[in-house]
């Protein structure tokens, strides 16, 4: 089979597909950046305001402060007011972030953002410290070796949280719904996540589980399709893609993945204000499922390449989608590298999926809606930040708004019954198999038995005019395979 092929890269880096702050995960694609003319005359009063208060500061502050800190903070502020993913990277932030993007770097897998200096958990990446300890999306982080958060800028936080592999560091978290904070002491480590695994759910049917998109996301993902294939005897009837709790990453390796289930079509497109900021992405082809059928799970922690991957299946009629809406980040983040060896990540275009739908605080509605079986995860689920709650978020106007999913899954009989010792152990299960730490188990995760209960064309309960009718939901097929 042949591998897609994508534009070269050029000039510049953009990111654009990595939500908040990472513990753990890069981003970057390749543009021109090209300094767009400013027709604006320059803001004599406020510069004026700037150097006054420039002056008073460094005149009459409590304690002597360097030119240094103030115009790197003032910088700061400037960039950071634009939106929660525009910021001032310094030549050591700006170094980190760099390293990042090979999928290998110390720290503790934990993907975070900061929203009115609170520090919340997008998701913890599968095999990392984070996950181990059980960290969960939802979690608020109030405490890193036991000093308190309040005050400090969200890049201080991460670079907390970093430090020598094998060296330790104890966050104190609230969980919502828990009245006490945890503490959790992890360790950190030198993280190289496997991005893609794969598993057979039950003769002729696969799983392929992809926590994150790093640079080799799109070709790990077509070998674990090939190897599959293999174990079915060379014919796959179907297939569930796992993004729930992909917080995003690599823009190429997205647009890889999707292309390996696509003949033909569009996959993602980008509108900015300049003509650099216009990009459409195609697929290329060849199908390597051959028409199979697809389902791709996804939730609230599913983000940014993730949504553009969902999106594009979605609206290529390629797959159906089902789990919950997902974060809705789709803003494209372009690093313009400046002459003091920093840089300047600034949002200048945004997502939209084949069928013309902004991604950005909106994200991708399920064909499906379907909510985890026990009720603590459920209220966890309802409690997960959205980009939209972000402060100072970008809204795209969205003709798409209104989208509300085709299905509703009836929860199970024993969803409705009081808590036991066994329903919570049941929660537990249940949440480690939506990160996939574990290998999956169809068993104990509700959402993955309802999917391929649909990929076998079984008949399951849906909700139906506030009553619980049993159907067989109807299967996509694929347009030119």
């Amino acid at each position: 089979m042949s591998v897609p092929r994508f534009p070269k890269p050029r000039s510049g880096t953009l990111l654009g597909v990595g939500v908040g702050l990472v513990l753990g995960i890069g981003a970057s694609f390749a543009v021109t950046v090209h300094a767009a003319k400013d027709q604006n005359s320059i803001p004599l009063e406020q510069i004026q305001t700037f150097s006054q208060v420039f002056g008073i500061v460094k005149s009459h502050y409590v304690d002597p402060t360097s030119d240094k800190k103030l115009m790197d903070g003032a910088i700061s502020g400037m960039v950071s007011a634009l939106d929660p993913h525009s910021a001032y990277l310094t030549p050591k932030e700006f170094k980190e972030m760099q390293v990042f993007t090979n999928g290998k770097f110390g720290g503790l897998g934990i993907e975070v953002t900061s929203e009115h200096g609170v520090l919340k958990v997008i998701s913890a990446i599968d095999g990392t410290p984070a996950a181990k300890a059980g960290i969960e999306p939802g979690d608020i982080i109030i405490k890193i070796d036991h000093k308190a958060l309040q005050g400090i800028a969200p890049q201080k936080t991460v670079d907390m949280m970093r430090g020598k592999p094998g060296t330790q560091v104890t966050l104190t978290i609230l969980r919502p719904h828990q009245t006490q904070p945890l503490t959790l002491t992890l360790t950190r480590a030198i993280i190289k996540v496997q991005s893609v695994r794969s598993a057979m759910l039950a003769p002729g049917y696969g799983y392929i589980r992809i926590s994150q998109f790093q640079e080799n996301t799109g070709s790990a993902t077509r070998k674990a399709v090939e190897h599959l294939e293999q174990e079915a005897n060379g014919h796959l009837k179907g297939l569930i893609l796992d993004l729930r709790n992909n917080p995003g990453g690599v823009l190429g390796a997205g647009v890889e993945t999707a292309d390996t289930f696509l003949n033909r079509g569009l996959i993602v497109y980008t509108k900015g204000r300049t003509d650099d900021s216009d990009m459409r992405f195609s697929a290329h082809g060849p199908d390597y499922l051959h028409g199979a059928p697809m389902i791709v799970l996804v939730n609230g922690g599913s983000a940014s390449a993730a949504e553009i991957v969902t999106g594009a299946l979605k609206d290529d009629h390629r797959a159906l989608i089902m789990g919950q809406r997902t974060f809705g980040k789709g803003s494209v983040q372009t690093v313009i590298p400046l002459s003091n060896g920093g840089a300047l990540k600034l949002t200048t275009a945004l997502y939209y999926t084949p069928a013309g739908c902004s991604i950005q605080s909106e994200g991708i509605v399920p064909n499906i809606e379907v909510q985890p079986s026990n009720a603590r995860l459920r209220a966890l689920d309802a409690d997960l930040l959205k980009e939209s709650e972000l402060h100072g978020v970008l809204k795209a106007p969205d003709e798409c708004r209104k989208a509300t999913p085709r299905y509703t899954i009836a929860p199970p009989a024993s969803a409705t019954v009081a808590p036991t010792a066994a329903t919570e152990s049941t929660a537990a299960d249940e949440a480690i198999a939506a990160s996939s730490t574990l290998k999956p188990n169809p068993v104990k995760d509700y959402p993955l038995r309802e999917a391929l209960a649909i990929l076998q064309n079984q008949a399951i309960p849906v909700q139906e005019k506030g009553h619980s009718v049993t159907m067989v939901i109807p299967l996509p097929k694929a347009v030119g395979q």
